[in-house]
């Protein structure tokens, strides 16, 4: 069974109270949407037969205009002969046609409010269901967001990430060992002594000195 009964209800409801009351709001917003569509599908139809219907009507008309001045004729060529029997028929005759076309008219004329009718409900369903596929869409929207934000919580509080945290804080606790060692190493060691810098200054001097006196040499050689 629909959610709607008839046309006048689709564009009466409030899609809105709708989605608040159901208890799956996604599904709700699904049906109301096809049965808007089959609903819409079915008033086209229907506008679509009358109009059909119109146009079949016009053209009976046509043919029975056409009817009546082949009366007229007859009316006048049967007076002509003085033969005012048969005039008198053929005017019955053309009467009979005009009626048709009154009556043809009316019905036009009942039919063309039935579509106008039916052309202002495509307009309000055409609404509702726009109505209703923006709020879908907004509902496709925050059922994802609270899907992802899901599965956030779950990657923060999964144990993937607990292993992965406890893997970072082993490689943290390795790093910090091997640079223990390394300030460890150079622990102890006294700094050097007075004379021990002075002999160092000395021994630079020497260097110095051969190396001034080797340049001296290769000069002269060359």
């Amino acid at each position: 069974m629909g959610i709607f009964s008839r046309t006048r209800d689709i564009i009466a409801a409030n899609v809105t109270d709708l989605l608040d009351k159901a208890e799956d709001p996604a599904k709700m917003i699904r049906m109301i949407i096809l049965e808007m569509e089959e609903t819409l599908v079915e008033v086209r139809a229907s506008a679509a037969r009358t109009i059909a219907d119109q146009k079949e009507m016009r053209r009976h008309i046509s043919r029975l205009e056409k009817l009546q001045e082949s009366w007229t004729e007859k009316a006048e060529l049967a007076l002509s002969k003085d033969r005012e029997d048969l005039a008198k028929a053929a005017l019955t005759e053309k009467q009979k046609a005009a009626d048709m076309c009154d009556q043809l008219g009316q019905e036009i004329a009942v039919l063309d409010e039935a579509l106008q009718g039916s052309e202002a409900d495509i307009q309000k369903l055409q609404t509702k269901l726009r109505e209703a596929r923006v709020r879908q869409n907004s509902l496709v929207t925050r059922l994802e967001s609270a899907n992802n934000r899901t599965r956030v919580r779950e990657m923060y509080n999964g144990s993937k990430m607990q292993d992965a945290f406890s893997r970072f804080d082993v490689m943290e606790r390795r790093v910090d060992l091997a640079e223990g060692r390394a300030d460890a190493a150079g622990m102890g060691e006294a700094p050097p002594t007075l004379e021990e810098e002075i002999a160092a200054l000395r021994s630079s001097d020497k260097v110095e000195a051969e190396l001034v006196a080797l340049k001296k040499r290769i000069a002269k050689k060359g």
